[in-house]
């Protein structure tokens, strides 16, 4: 133990016991109003050498021999160093500046999207909404998407930030601290030391996790919040644990080293882990509540963002806490980890096995995409901006259904067509087979067959539209079942073009309306006015259900409306023109003739717009 001064003459020991009982603040009230380290630099150091020379007294001396007056003293010396200890660290301990946090942070990505506040949720599939609110579906998702690419940069937390430790007590109160502790610890107090330091500077964590926004909160306590609340906890905790790891707690255990380095190693660890482990504790009980909470597909990427974020920290964790005394927090961390890792397992299973049971089996007006869709083909995008994740933590493949399992409630799926492809990538291609399964159940609710196959033509090009949509998306499922899904689409579209104007165009048709023999040969005019009233009643029929259905792609829409004017149109005029002379030289053509080619093509446009139109259709020629 190095004496005050370098040099300094040993003080007799009359004089120190004087000095020190001077100094004694239960028999002095000068003493007590006066703290020795705020005085002159001289003062304090003939305090210190006055505590030197009646411990050099005792050194040597066995217990029967001790002087009664020397080991009073030395009690005395020790409480008032224990009053000074805690007064230089209440007086030098204030919060963390906001700037120290904020260079702390700046640099790390983070996700800020919250799956739930842009997609219904399962519950919600089957609520029905006025058709003209999914006008934006597609470039409503699209701009989500990418307004949170844009905002967060990349949803990884892997980052090249580190430790950065700063300096909680200024150099000469270090020193003057070490002078305490030293002389306490060499004295025995050293259990003193620790409790006068760990009840200090945890009140100065306990400030820093209130600035942070840290709460004291049980696991019960977590698990009792809603969704949307623990969300925004989610989010704050990870900003927040960024901060205690590598600043704050590594700025605790440096301050450790700066006072107790070189005097007691066990003392040294046993202040860092008085300070800390109960923010902690505190800090990880969070994170805990989440990995063992109940599992619900919205908490999914909540739950990577926490597991990103603890990857992420796990070698700072390890090298703040490395001591032996500080394992308890180590493997909690990497449990916590583990834990969060097969909650997106699970989350993941029992997401599929919801999309496959989904049950509402009320049909969305208008044969639109289905909310189940959305919110599938949405969820899946956002898996696909995790894959580095999900990559390391799916690693089986998904239970599907065989060709040869002869199970009418799981649809085929053979991993033999699928060569190649990652266990997360299997997983994803599943999630799209078993939604259409499930689509395809819902389209047979529909009466007319026309609008079952528009809603699935409607709901697989969403699907298709979202995979080339999303370049990792795209990757995941490969172009081989791209193909796969464009060509379900259009054997939609085409399903519905043949149950719909099929009939319709068998109305223009030559046959059934020539006579032979006798006099009457040539056009029966009957037959003829048949087939034009039958014609407009069909064609209006159509024209007034079908423009209350909704295709809410534009592209799409006009596609189909092509599509069906180059069967219409052309086989009208044809018709028209090879017998309009036959009508309008007997009575009342108008019954019949209604309506002029140019009529038809308007009419067509009327087609999908989810509204309903006037019951009779505006002809130009009126």
């Amino acid at each position: 133990m190095s004496s005050p001064e370098d040099g300094a003459k040993a003080m007799p020991l009359e004089a120190a016991e004087k000095l020190i009982l001077q100094w004694d603040s239960t028999a002095s009230e000068d003493a007590r109003e006066k703290m020795i380290f705020e005085s002159e630099r001289v003062e304090i150091d003939r305090y210190l050498l006055a505590v030197d020379e009646v411990r050099r007294s005792m050194s040597g001396v066995s217990l029967s021999d001790e002087d009664p007056r020397a080991s009073s003293t030395i009690q005395i010396a020790m409480a008032r160093l224990e009053d000074e200890f805690r007064n230089i660290l209440i007086t030098h301990t204030s919060p963390l500046e906001a700037d120290s946090l904020a260079e702390s942070t700046h640099s790390i990505s983070e996700s800020t999207y919250s799956f739930s506040e842009s997609t219904h949720s399962f519950s919600e599939s089957s609520t029905h909404h006025h058709p003209s609110d999914d006008h934006d579906v597609y470039g409503g998702d699209e701009a989500e998407s990418s307004a949170r690419r844009s905002s967060s940069g990349s949803i990884n937390y892997r980052s090249t930030s580190s430790i950065r430790e700063i300096d909680l007590v200024p150099a000469e109160a270090i020193s003057d601290l070490r002078s305490i502790a030293d002389r306490m610890i060499s004295a025995g107090y050293m259990r003193e030391c620790v409790q006068v330091y760990g009840s200090v500077r945890k009140s100065a964590v306990d400030a820093n996790f209130r600035l942070l926004g840290v709460e004291k909160l049980s696991i019960g306590d977590v698990q009792r919040l809603e969704w949307d609340a623990l969300e925004a906890k989610i989010r704050r905790w990870i900003r927040a644990a960024r901060v205690c790891i590598r600043v704050l707690f590594a700025s605790e255990r440096r301050l450790c080293d700066q006072i107790f380095s070189g005097i007691e190693t066990a003392i040294e660890d046993a202040c860092f882990m008085e300070t800390i482990k109960g923010p902690a504790i505190q800090l990880f009980n969070f994170a805990e509540a989440i990995s063992i909470s109940r599992r619900s597909p919205e908490k999914l990427f909540k739950i990577l963002d926490l597991h990103d974020a603890l990857m992420d920290l796990m070698p700072d964790i390890d090298t703040v806490f490395q001591m032996k005394t500080a394992e308890s927090i180590r493997v909690q961390a990497a449990e916590i980890l583990s834990r969060l890792g097969e909650a997106a397992r699970g989350i993941l299973s029992e997401f599929e096995s919801a999309i496959l049971r989904e049950p509402s089996q009320v049909p969305v007006p208008g044969g639109t995409i289905h909310p189940l869709t959305r919110y599938v083909m949405n969820y899946i995008s956002l898996i696909s901006d995790y894959k580095q994740t999900m990559n390391d933590l799916i690693v089986s493949k998904p239970s599907t259904g065989s060709r040869y399992s002869g199970d009418p409630t799981i649809p085929d799926m053979e991993f033999s067509e699928f060569e190649g492809k990652t266990p997360l990538e299997l997983h994803v291609i599943w999630i799209t087979v078993i939604l259409q399964f499930n689509l395809d159940g819902k389209s047979k609710h529909y009466r007319d067959t026309s609008l079952a196959h528009l809603f699935l033509m409607n709901n697989v090009h969403y699907i298709v539209h979202k995979v080339k949509g999303s370049p990792e998306l795209r990757e995941m499922t490969g172009d081989d079942y791209l193909r796969k899904l464009t060509g379900k689409f259009r054997q939609a579209a085409m399903s519905y073009q043949r149950a719909t104007w099929v009939k319709v165009l068998y109305c223009l048709r030559d046959e059934g309306l020539h006579v032979s023999g006798g006099f009457s040969s040539g056009i029966s005019k009957s037959a003829l006015r048949e087939r034009f009233k039958t014609f407009n009643a069909m064609f209006e029929e159509v024209h007034r259900i079908q423009a209350t259905w909704l295709i809410p792609e534009n592209q799409l829409r006009e596609e189909l409306r092509i599509s069906i004017s180059e069967k219409l149109i052309p086989a009208y005029r044809s018709f028209l023109g090879r017998f309009r002379s036959h009508i309008e030289n007997g009575r009342h053509p108008e019954n019949y003739i209604k309506y002029t080619v140019e009529d038809l093509e308007t009419a067509v446009l009327d087609f999908f717009e989810g509204f309903p139109v006037s019951p009779h259709l505006r002809r130009r020629s009126q």
